[in-house]
């Protein structure tokens, strides 16, 4: 997605530029086929930890590679600052914007991750971050681990849609929303639309241990990747401080739950969440100093949710630890 500001005032986003889908039944161009597309994701980035979170719960790993983003970009795009030579292993590429400008020379959208990546070619596929994990789980069925959840049950749809609709609009970009307006009425509708919707979610999950039915669901993980999120930079450094997470009890709980829960703390790295946030968006924080809190080891304490029931993966099972190249600093 790509950050604008509208009428020099309130701040919204662009869609995405790219956004064919990989589908299983001859709808797109692009077929499911094991091993043939990279995902490339950047730990900093929450809409793309959610296709790796639920690239990891369904199993996906052997037959979608993962490419890592470094934390830090500048104008020519996500870099991959972190690898040998500053390139993708696979794609060979410095820069992201090389895989969009091979999709399409003329590009000049937002290059933004989660992207996939047709690695033969080294040209973008899709950067629709909103379609592509409710492909993961419906249209790569063949290539789901055993054991794996059913993150989008089809029963569940129109109450999964309807609540992603809502915390899209107020809380995945609500935090975005407080952070980069350069209006101060702009700037409060935001925010008090970001708190109202986090106090119904909070009551919400004040008796129910997930958003929807008794199992995580894509709800959830929409969700949670702001959440994970709140302390480490939106409070502050978006301005979004009416509370923090562990000063509102519920969503505390329910956040620290999932933490703990194989698939999602594990894919967490806070330094690169707040090396991002804080060295990258230079109008908001021009000194670039990244801060040395919050403590994170406060994600581990018990949460007690156990209690309300619900089985966090249903009839399927937990995933097994990430591979060696994807594991992220353990919190100490």
């Amino acid at each position: 997605m790509t950050a604008t500001q509208t009428s020099g005032e309130a701040f919204e986003y662009k869609p995405v530029a790219l956004d064919e889908r990989i589908t299983s039944d001859g709808s797109s161009r692009w077929p499911v086929e094991a091993g043939r597309y990279r995902l490339v994701v950047a730990r900093a980035c929450p809409w793309a930890n959610r296709s790796v979170i639920v690239r990891r719960l369904l199993g996906l790993e052997p037959v979608l590679s993962i490419g890592l983003a470094g934390p830090l970009h500048d104008e020519r795009s996500w870099r991959f600052h972190l690898d040998p030579d500053n390139r993708d292993p696979v794609l060979g590429i410095e820069y992201l914007g090389e895989a969009y400008r091979k999709a399409d020379p003329g590009f000049d959208a937002g290059i933004t991750v989660p992207a996939v990546v047709e690695i033969a070619t080294g040209k973008v596929v899709t950067n629709g971050f909103q379609q592509l994990t409710l492909d993961f789980s419906t249209q790569w069925t063949a290539f789901h681990r055993d054991g794996a959840p059913d993150l989008y049950p089809v029963e569940h749809r129109a109450e999964i849609d309807e609540i992603n609709q809502a915390v899209y609009e107020d809380v995945n970009i609500g935090v975005y929303k407080c952070g980069f307006t350069n209006s101060q009425d702009a700037y409060a509708q935001a925010y008090r639309a970001l708190f109202a919707r986090l106090d119904v979610l909070s009551e919400r999950l004040e008796a129910r241990r997930f958003l929807v039915g008794d199992t995580i669901t894509e709800a959830d993980i929409r969700l949670w990747v702001t959440l994970v999120r709140f302390d480490a930079v939106y409070h502050g450094h978006f301005k979004c401080n009416r509370q923090k997470l562990t000063e509102m009890p519920v969503l505390w709980a329910y956040a620290r739950d999932l933490f703990q829960t194989p698939g999602f703390g594990d894919t967490i790295d806070f330094e690169q969440i707040k090396q991002h946030y804080y060295g990258v968006h230079t109008d908001i924080n021009p000194t670039r100093v990244v801060p040395l809190g919050p403590d994170v080891r406060n994600w581990l304490t018990p949460h007690g949710r156990e209690a309300l029931g619900g089985r966090p993966f249903g009839d399927g099972t937990p995933p097994g630890p990430p591979p060696e190249g994807e594991r992220v600093p353990a919190i100490s």
